[in-house]
């Protein structure tokens, strides 16, 4: 039996997994919260992770009943995601894995959460939208690669979310984009907004740089709630995803569609997605929050799976790296 242990921490959450044969056997996390209306710096969020993760890493071991020596590999988040707390998990992972006398495993952080709802799901081989905070892709796995039908041309759709939650200080306790979904279920007049589609691909920033600029007029006149502001902002940007995964998904001839990433937790989305579904006979699948959002089990199973056919990083070659393409990763473990 292959045991993997995962080391994430791209944001502002740090989680550490742990990972035997597909079997999750420890998932603890923590999140970096910031007062409403602010987001969280690459510094102020490394200094957090450095604070907690070696009480994460013991969580883990003893949530899990393993020593040290019980690991087989010990696997981290080489990008993409902020600088300065990939580093602090890098260092720490690079640490322990030679302290324990273990491989050591890069990971990109993007097949984590491939990998991750896959196992979670058994979804064969299906069309994936990852969408978080600092990624929107359309996937498809094909001649071993994961291959981008289309994505954001600028900011994520997560990150379009965080945005507009500072603009009307809605609080960043659990996230920012959990609370707008909740007031967008109390939300019941539609706001046009910008529409941007663009092939395969989607556009974020006007939408973000309308809707700021709209809601404080709006909201002061009487115009519409902020309700309402939160609901019409997700009925937009999910229209814009179900229709570019449903595109890929005629392409690739799929009948399968999987979302990971923490915006995938959504409900409205899910929701959504899963009338595309099944007006085309397909299937959806979906995990709950504590697979979507960023964790360290999804890095110890694409770890686990990257180690089970052959694959390592020497120590020289351990660095991170911020922009780190779902493509650019061989897939060696698929047929």
């Amino acid at each position: 039996m292959t045991v993997v242990i995962g080391f994430e921490g791209s944001a502002n959450k740090i989680g550490i997994g742990i990972i035997r044969d597909g079997e999750v056997l420890s998932n603890p996390r923590r999140t970096y919260i910031t007062p409403p209306g602010q987001g969280f710096m690459p510094s102020d969020t490394a200094r957090h992770h450095r604070a907690v993760i070696l009480t994460v890493l013991k969580e883990a071991l003893e949530q899990a009943g393993l020593k040290p020596a019980d690991i087989d590999c010990v696997a981290y988040t080489k990008g993409p995601g902020m600088g300065a707390p990939l580093v602090t998990v890098a260092l720490v992972a690079r640490t322990v894995a030679q302290l324990w006398g273990k491989p050591l495993l890069g990971v990109n952080h993007c097949i984590g959460h491939i990998e991750m709802g896959r196992l979670i799901t058994k979804a064969n081989n299906p069309t994936v939208l990852y969408v978080s905070g600092g990624n929107t892709q359309v996937i498809a796995y094909s001649e071993r690669r994961y291959r981008i039908f289309g994505e954001t041309i600028d900011i994520a759709v997560g990150n379009c979310l965080d945005r507009f939650a500072r603009v009307i200080k809605i609080s960043n306790d659990p996230s920012p984009g959990y609370n707008i979904e909740q007031m967008a279920k109390k939300g019941s007049q539609y706001v046009e907004l910008p529409y941007t589609v663009k092939g395969m691909d989607v556009s974020f920033s006007g939408i973000l740089s309308y809707i700021e600029e709209a809601a404080n007029k709006m909201l002061s006149s009487g115009q519409c709630t902020a309700e309402d502001l939160c609901f019409s902002l997700q009925e937009t940007v999910f229209s814009m995803l179900v229709e570019i995964t449903e595109r890929a998904m005629a392409h690739c001839g799929s009948q399968e569609v999987l979302i990971v990433g923490g915006v995938g937790c959504n409900l409205r989305l899910q929701e959504m997605m899963g009338v595309m579904c099944q007006e085309r006979g397909a299937k959806l699948f979906a995990t709950d929050e504590r697979f979507c959002i960023d964790n360290g089990a999804m890095i110890a199973q694409a770890g686990w799976e990257m180690f089970r056919s052959g694959q390592v990083t020497e120590l020289e070659d351990s660095w991170i790296t911020q922009r780190y393409r779902t493509d650019e990763v061989e897939v060696t473990w698929r047929d």
